[in-house]
């Protein structure tokens, strides 16, 4: 019975021969047709069915959001679909970027080489040589800042030297005094050439974050704008708007983590450059303090 039932259900569907069908059943289709009031019981030639196995209104599952291909979500179609405001603000990040690299780079590479030549000038200032020998040999062209805060106490000696201006005590208190103000002259102009660029990083680091936001909250705006527009509400029309929005946010992150954090660690290294200065001039100070003492 149940196979006769299906065999019915099959031909209503698809037009196959429903006698066969009824004739298992007991039944005379002809007779069923007149009692239901239908004069025509032939059953009808099956047809094709075009796209079997479709679903109508599904075409688009299992392919992406429609309306959105893969190619439109991609970083460059994403600034290439943005507002004119949304690209400036992702053109200043991305300058902003490049040019926090190529500080970051710049200061990693410097930093190394003044710690290593302060190294070997501090060799060479305590391997017990005269000092007038190794100003002689360095001359107004000193390499690091280390060497220049030697040079320019060493000038400000030699002057007093040549002019005899170490005579009496109250001069050569005051020579003291020239020396270690020229020298603390010479230690902030040679740290301040070494800082050089560092608040453009800190700078970046502290508003590049909002900056971006900005182009995002602008680029937010443009997609509820264009949903407005389109009186639609689909992922297709909101995701490409949202996206460029939060790839303007990406940037600004993207410039800033790593400037503040390069910030950081560079502000501590020059701390450390900077004490070490300090320290050799106050070495340097007592060392011709005492030489001045032995004069008198």
């Amino acid at each position: 019975m149940d196979h006769l039932l299906s065999d019915l259900l099959a031909g209503l569907l698809g037009g196959f021969d429903l006698s066969h069908a009824g004739r298992g059943l007991g039944l005379d289709l002809n007779h069923l047709g007149h009692f239901l009031g239908v004069q025509d019981v032939t059953p009808l030639p099956a047809e094709p069915v075009e796209n079997a196995g479709a679903l109508p209104g599904l075409q688009g599952v299992g392919s992406g959001v429609e309306g959105s291909t893969p190619n439109q979500l991609e970083l460059w179609h994403l600034f290439l679909a943005a507002d004119i405001v949304v690209k400036a603000v992702m053109m200043l990040l991305v300058a902003a970027s490049v040019w926090c690299w190529a500080i970051i780079f710049e200061k990693w590479v410097r930093l190394r080489r003044l710690r290593r030549r302060a190294a070997a000038f501090e060799d060479t200032f305590w391997s017990g040589n005269s000092l007038e020998e190794l100003y002689d040999r360095i001359g107004d062209d000193p390499r690091d800042p280390m060497a220049a805060v030697f040079v320019a106490g060493m000038k400000e000696w030699r002057h007093a030297n040549q002019r005899g201006l170490i005579s009496t005590g109250t001069m050569r208190a005051g020579l003291h005094q020239r020396i270690e103000r020229v020298m603390a002259v010479a230690q902030t102009r040679e740290l301040s050439r070494v800082e050089g660029n560092m608040t453009f990083l800190a700078s970046t680091g502290s508003v590049a974050p909002f900056v971006g936001l900005f182009g995002t909250v602008w680029g937010i705006m443009n997609a509820f704008t264009s949903i407005a527009a389109a009186e639609n509400t689909s992922l297709a029309v909101v995701a490409p708007g949202i996206a460029e929005a939060l790839f303007a946010t990406a940037l600004g992150l993207f410039a800033a983590i790593p400037a503040s954090a390069f910030y950081n660690k560079f502000i501590n290294d020059i701390a450390r450059y900077a004490e070490r200065l300090e320290n050799f001039a106050g070495e340097f100070s007592a060392i011709l303090s005492r030489h001045l003492e032995e004069r008198g």
